[in-house]
Formats: C-alpha cells, sequence, structure tokens
C-alpha cells in the first residue's frame, strides 16, 4: 500500500472515529477466513498477551537528584502487555523503568513512575485506566505514555473503534494537564512464528491502525511515535536476542531499543529537547504535512514523531513530522530497580 493510499484510508478510519462511523475493515472480508486460521496457528507457538508476570516497576527514579522544594517529574504508563513489560523478568527492564531512568538522566531531576497497563488490554480498556490515573488524589501526572493497539488487531475491534478510544483517553488526560505521547500500533508482521498471508495482512492492518491513531492522537493534542517495524532489521538478524521468552514480546534488550525512540519525543513534550531540534530538517526529509500524510509517512518509517503544527486550513489539520536525532544519551543501567516502590494498582 502506498503512502498515500494509507494517508486516505487512515483519514477514513480518524473520521468514522469522530463521527460515530461503524467500521473500515482494516482487511477485506474475503480474507477473514484465511486469517483466522492463521492467527490460530500462531498462538499455539507465540504467548497471547494475557498471561505471564509482569514486574512491578512503579516507584521513585534518579533520587540523587532530588532538589528540595521541586517534586519529580510525574511519569504514568498506559496500555497493553508491551506498556507493561511483558516478558522481562526485572522491572528495570520494562519500558516505563527505562523511560523513566532516561527522563530523570536528561531532566536532572527525579522522576516518579505509575503504570495502570494491562496485558491483553485493548484499546476499549483505556477508559478505565485513565480513570484510575485521574482518580488518584495525587497531582495529575506531568506527562503520560500510551502503548496500545496490537490486541485491537489481533482481535479484530473495527479500527472506528479502536481510535475513538484512543482519542478520547488523549483527551481526558489533555484536559487534565497532562502531556499526551502515543507509541503507535507496533507491526506484528514481525513477529517471528507468523507466516504468509498472514505476516502480510498483519503488516497493512497494523500500519492502518497506527497511522489513524496518529490522526486521532494529534486531533487531540498528543504527539505520536511509530513504534512500527522499529526492531525488525534487529529481529531478522538476531530473533533470539530481541524477542523475548515467548517470541512474542520483546526481550529486554527490545524494549530498551523501543524506549530509546520514544525517549526524544518524550522530553520534547515537557520542553527538555534542545529548541534547534524543532525545526525539521529537510535532509531528514522532516516538515509540515497535512495530519493524514504525515500519518501515512511515520507509519512507514518507524521512530517518527507526529504532533499538531498548524491551525486546520483548506486541507484539513497540519502537523509537524520529525526524526529527531539519536543522541548519546547518559544510559539508564536496564537492571536497575527503583529506589522506592508502590503497589501496583
Amino acid at each position: 500500500m502506498t503512502s498515500m493510499s494509507r494517508a486516505r484510508v487512515a483519514r477514513r478510519i480518524a473520521a468514522g472515529a469522530a463521527y460515530g462511523g461503524g467500521g473500515v475493515g482494516l482487511v477485506g472480508a474475503a480474507t477473514v477466513g484465511v486469517v483466522l486460521a492463521e492467527l490460530r496457528l500462531a498462538k499455539r507457538h507465540v504467548g497471547n498477551g494475557s498471561k505471564g508476570r509482569v514486574p512491578v516497576a512503579d516507584g521513585l527514579y534518579g533520587a540523587g537528584y532530588d532538589i528540595p522544594g521541586e517534586p519529580p517529574l510525574r511519569l504514568t504508563v498506559l496500555g497493553d502487555s508491551t506498556a507493561a513489560g511483558q516478558g522481562v523478568h526485572r522491572a528495570g527492564q520494562t519500558p516505563g523503568a527505562l523511560l523513566a531512568s532516561g527522563l530523570s538522566a536528561v531532566a536532572e531531576r527525579s522522576v516518579e513512575l505509575r503504570n495502570v497497563a494491562l496485558p491483553g488490554a485493548q484499546s476499549d480498556d483505556l477508559d478505565r485506566q485513565v480513570g484510575v490515573v485521574l482518580a488518584d488524589p495525587s497531582p495529575v501526572p506531568d506527562i503520560c505514555v500510551i502503548m496500545i493497539g496490537a490486541n485491537d488487531v489481533t482481535h479484530r475491534m473495527p479500527p472506528t473503534r479502536s481510535v475513538r478510544h484512543l482519542a478520547a483517553a488523549v483527551r481526558r488526560l489533555r484536559t487534565a494537564g497532562a502531556e499526551v505521547v502515543v507509541g503507535t500500533c507496533p507491526d506484528l508482521g514481525t513477529i517471528e512464528p507468523v507466516q504468509q498471508p498472514l505476516r502480510w495482512l498483519a503488516r497493512r492492518a497494523s500500519r492502518q491502525l497506527a497511522a489513524a491513531q496518529t490522526i486521532g492522537v494529534v486531533e487531540q493534542g498528543g504527539r505520536t511515535v511509530s513504534l512500527g517495524d522499529l526492531l525488525g532489521p534487529e529481529f531478522a538478524a538476531n530473533p533470539r536476542e530481541l524477542f523475548g521468552p515467548d517470541n512474542y514480546h520483546p526481550s529486554a534488550e527490545g524494549y530498551a531499543t523501543a524506549a530509546m525512540a520514544v525517549l526524544p519525543t518524550l522530553c520534547a513534550a515537557l520542553g527538555l529537547w534542545p529548541a534547534e531540534e524543532d525545526r525539521p530538517d529537510v535532509t531528514r526529509r522532516e516538515g509540515f504535512l497535512p495530519v493524514a500524510r504525515a500519518a501515512a509517512a511515520a507509519a512507514d518509517e518507524a521512530g517518527t514523531e507526529v504532533t499538531a503544527a498548524m491551525p486546520t486550513g483548506p486541507r484539513g489539520p497540519w502537523a509537524l513530522l520529525k526524526r529527531r536525532r539519536r543522541r548519546t544519551l547518559p544510559e539508564p543501567d536496564p537492571t536497575s530497580e527503583p529506589t522506592s516502590s508502590a503497589p501496583s494498582p
């Protein structure tokens, strides 16, 4: 599928989500039987996102940066098993812990992490998760990270419904005063045991949903980072290292790769990234685009950020597409644990 075709499909899905449309199919009805047969076969070889202990990583990171009278930054993670960190054994290896450690190093402030993600969750669980976050008597998080979408594809949730739930969650969090960064649906075509034709269909469905998610999120004032096939080359070259033991969820190294892609956007949303990085660099194919075109382009290249840029014009809302440089950051120790831990919600 071309970028322009994906932009059209994403625009239709997002419009359906906004105006209550029934559903724009991610795959043709004639392929459903084949998809389900292949999916059942694949699930015999990979985890289904609903089992396995997830380490509790909640707590304070970077306590050495504590400044009297200055509260820690508050980071909350929502979403599914990937957001929770399923597939690793240590709290410090989860994406939330990696992001909290990295954010603390960049900001030179301590970071309080709370993770309310639920393994197996689909986008319709975000309403509950956001409710848990906003019901907390503590201050509203400074920033929230959401990773969601894979289970929507595998469970055939209508994409308009999926995007509607995600956009509503972003709107509630932004209205409450939190910045929001969404890691869009990963490319399920990279899962090692998945065979053709499901691999191609999963890739197509994943990227369509990721593009539609981007439109919905940006229109509500959030930012997105495409996860896409971020780990694809690494999976192909060294699948045993970057897949977890269940061959479905990332390993510690895989989560670290994904976290380092999200961290620059996390920092930029909080005003912690160099200001010159916010100017588009044409040599990196960055620039201002209609949001649907930016969303489609981001879905084609993992690690790409999309954020709102200009008021709506004749061609609809515009967005800034960024491919932020991977700077050399003070790297968090992937085996580190929080200095204090809160009970899991």
